[in-house]
This record gives C-alpha cells, structure tokens and sequence, in this order.
C-alpha cells in the first residue's frame, strides 16, 4: 500500500492544522469561529474515518514499517489513532459555543491539531528518537491550551506546573534514553531489543535506571502517582474542552507509546534481571488507582473531581502492564492488554463526555460545586441524562462500555495470575461510584440553592455532549467490534 496513503490519519490532522494557518493568515481579525471549528472538526473526522477503515484492511494485522523502521502503521497505532481523531472532532465541536467571543481562536483550535499529530506519531513511534519528537509535538502545544484563559488565574496557573513538572520529565524521559542508548548502541525499538540481553549482563546498572527513568517519563504523561500533581491542577485551570483533551487523548497517547516501547525494546524475560518494570507498573497501577479514587471522593469542586477520576482511570490501564507476569501464557497476557486498550477506547468518549457536561455548565456560568450543580435537570434534562450515562460508565455499570471494558480488564487480570490487582480495581470502582452518583444526585434530586432560569442552550456543544453519550451508551454491546482489533494488536505486540 502507498506510504501515503498509511499516513493519511497524521496527514489529516497535519492538513486541517496547515488550513488554519492559512485561513488565519487571510483575514486575523475577521475569521468566522464556526469556520475555524469546521475546519479542525473535518480534519479530525478525517483521520478518524482513514485510520477505521486501515484498521480493517490488512495493514491492521501486519503492521508497515516505514522511514526505515522509524514509524510502524500497525492495529495499535490505528486503534489509538482513531481515539485521537474521535476525541478530538469531540472538543473542536464543543469549542465553537465554548470560546465563542475570545480572541486566538485560529491558534487554539491549530493547537489543538497540532497536539493531536504528536500523539498520532506517538502511536506510531517505532524509535527512542521519535519517541521523544512525537511527546514534545504533543506536550508543547497542551502546555499553551491550559493557558488559553490568560485573564485567569487558575488557567495560568495551571498551564506554569504542568509546564515546569512537563520539562522536568522531559529532562528525565530523554536522559533515560541516553543511557539506553549507551548499553545497546541503538535508538530502533527493534534493534534495542536485539541487543538488551548482552546490555543486561554488560552493563545492567546503566540499562537498569535509562528504563526506569523512561518508565518514569510515561508516569507524567499518564498522570500516574506519584507524577499525578500537575494533573488536578492543570485540567481545573484549563477551558474544559481542552480538560477533555488532554485526560483522554493525551492519556492515551501516553499508554500508547508505553505499551510499544517497553514491550518491543524491553521484553521483560530479557531484561529483568536489569529492571522488573512488570513489578514497578503492579505498584504504580496500585498507587495510581487508589490515591486517584480517594483524593476524587473528598472533592467538592466537580472539575477538579473528574481530574482525580481521571487519574483513578489510569491506574486501572495500568493493569494491562502489571499483569504480564507470564503466568497465564499469552493468550492471558494478550488478553489484559488488548483489555486496556478497549478501557481507553471507551473512556475516550465518556470522560470527554463528562468534561464536555462541565463545559456547558461552565457556558452557563452555573458554577463548579456539587451545591452549584444542584436541580439542573429542570433546566437542561437532556444534558443531565447524558451526564448520568457518563457517571455510571465511568463506574462501572452497564449503561456503557465503561462495564464492558473493566470486565474484560478485570477478568483479564484474573486470567494472566494477578487475581489481587483485579480485587484492588474492583474495590476502587466501588469508591468511585460513590463520588459519581454525587453528581447524579446533585442535578437530579438536590433542589437549588436558589432559582436559575437558563436561556441559552449552545447548539454545538449540545451536539458534542450528545453524540458522546449515544456512543457511550452504543459501545456496551458494540465494543465487539473493536475487541477483535484490539486483542490482535496485543498480540501482534507480545
């Protein structure tokens, strides 16, 4: 197949962002804002429907290398690829009511797509290099998006901690590539994959911390605890698309990258007596899911909870890692992981969903607070019913695909002889339904603090909440359709 043609996922959002730039460049100070989100949200359908119909051609099975092995279109990088696309037509959506009135508007939705190229090559990446590329591509713009609200304090705010914490980890990500680089001689995953065992009894001590300062890097980039701080902080300061954004695309960009390096370039039956890192993920996805859970039940700040939820979510991704003991075999192994990546094809739509409900509330000027949240079901019934299907995805019931994917998560867990880490993520999505069913509650039965009277009713956010909750809700059975795709990359990948 043309080489073209495999990188017309990238190459969409590449385009769409090259169009704003032009359109902007026209007329700066006259752009239509809904011509600018059409444009951003076509480029991002765009690579949603290429990278869905690759998936189901045979490139999904074998995977292309190309640039000399640098990039590799396989099932996984296609799956992730169509989250990113699917996330990001979400948000450019949302964004035409949401920022409607503020000035850049060019630039936030080109950062928006320039964001998303980076975590499309992430997907891809098949080099320590374009590792490394890809992250910052993605990173540098998310930093400036948090701070898009420049007259707010808390966006500013927000966008200085993930800035400084995000160079730091950088620091750390690409000096862990350098030592990896000096125990094996090589930057291809492959090629460092054929030369780790004799790095392993060579130079074990230097191989030992590059890996774990790389796993250390994809921490930050998943929100994982302890790289959790920036986290809270950042997605309450940001606009709550961007919030959307970046606790579901960005998140998956980082599994993404984190399942492709460390099972290619470091299989752990090569590489422990170096580093354990299926034992360093099993305490991660511990932490993760119950410092993530726990902080998000004694929240009173909705944003701020669903940014603590968000880190709750990624400590049960994490799973998919921590469970290749090589117990169960690679069916089990293969199983768990594939399991992960459906959790994040889901989650890609309810937790944009949920963040997108804060946004029209955010419209209204409601307020953030579970108080302030109160009795808003009189006013918008169709918001909150889309809001209650979020909720109860993200914990678990079957309402959406959130049920389906932890069940395969977690069965998976049992399967691969981590039968406890399945008991932990259990025990966490019980404590989350209880913060959850807060906001369930709150618009539903709590009465208001006192009367509201909402009279405007954005129609493109309307639209974007909508069709996250009817996908939610059509991912319970229809993750079928990805499963299949999703195993096979976990295979393809073992």
């Amino acid at each position: 197949m043309n080489e073209w043609l495999l990188l017309a996922p990238v190459g969409a959002f590449v385009l769409a962002a090259l169009a704003l730039f032009v359109i902007d460049t026209i007329s700066p100070e006259k752009t239509d804002g809904g011509l600018l989100a059409g444009v951003a949200t076509i480029g991002a359908l765009a690579a949603l429907a290429s990278s869905g119909v690759l998936l189901l051609s045979d490139v999904a099975t074998g995977g292309v290398e190309l640039f000399g092995g640098q990039l590799v279109v396989d099932g996984m990088s296609l799956l992730f690829t169509f989250i990113f696309g699917s996330v990001t037509a979400l948000v450019t959506l949302a964004s035409i009511d949401y920022i409607r009135g503020m000035a850049h508007q060019a630039e936030y939705y080109l950062l928006v797509l320039l964001a998303a190229t980076g975590m499309s090559l992430m997907a891809s990446a098949n080099s320590l290099a374009l590792v490394f590329i890809s992250l910052e591509l993605a990173s540098l713009p998310s930093y400036a998006l948090v701070a898009y609200l420049k007259g707010n304090r808390g966006s500013v705010e927000g966008a200085l901690k993930y800035f400084l914490i995000g160079a730091l980890s950088s620091s750390i990500l690409v000096y862990g590539i350098s030592l990896v680089y000096a125990s094996t001689g090589s930057l291809l995953l492959v090629d460092v994959a054929g030369s780790i065992g004799g790095a392993a009894d060579s130079y074990p001590g230097v191989l030992g911390v590059g890996v774990l300062m790389i796993i250390a890097g994809f921490a930050f980039k998943t929100a994982a605890v302890p790289f959790h701080f920036w986290a809270p902080d950042a997605y309450e300061g940001a606009p709550a698309p961007v919030a959307a954004f970046l606790s579901s695309a960005s998140k998956a960009a980082g599994f993404v990258v984190a399942f492709r390096v460390l099972l290619v370039a470091f299989p752990i039956q090569d590489v422990a007596s170096a580093v354990d890192w299926v034992l360093a993920f099993q305490i991660l996805a511990v932490l993760t899911m119950t410092v993530g859970n726990f902080a998000a039940a004694t929240q009173e700040n909705v944003k701020r909870m669903l940014a603590y939820s968000s880190i709750g979510h990624a400590g049960y991704v994490l799973i998919g890692l921590a469970a290749l003991t090589n117990v169960g075999g690679m069916s089990a192994e293969a199983t768990v992981l594939g399991a992960s990546m459906l959790h994040l094809l889901v989650y890609g739509f309810m937790n944009t969903g949920a963040f997108l409900f804060v946004a029209l509330v955010e419209h209204w000027e409601v307020g953030r607070t579970f108080e302030d949240y109160n009795g808003l079901a009189r006013e918008a019934p169709l918001a909150c019913v889309a809001m209650t299907v979020f909720m109860f995805s993200l914990a678990g019931l079957p309402v959406g695909g959130g049920f389906v994917s932890k069940y395969y998560l977690f069965a998976g867990a049992v399967g691969a002889g981590v039968w406890w880490l399945a008991l932990v993520g259990a025990i966490n999505s019980a404590l989350s339904l209880y913060y959850y069913s807060r906001v369930v509650k709150a618009v539903w039965i709590e009465e208001p603090a006192e009367p509201r009277i909402i009279e405007r009713y954005p129609t493109a956010l309307y639209v974007a909440l909508l069709s996250a909750a009817v996908v939610t809700v059509l991912l319970l059975p229809g993750l079928l359709v990805f499963d299949g795709a999703a195993f096979d990359a976990a295979a393809a990948l073992l």
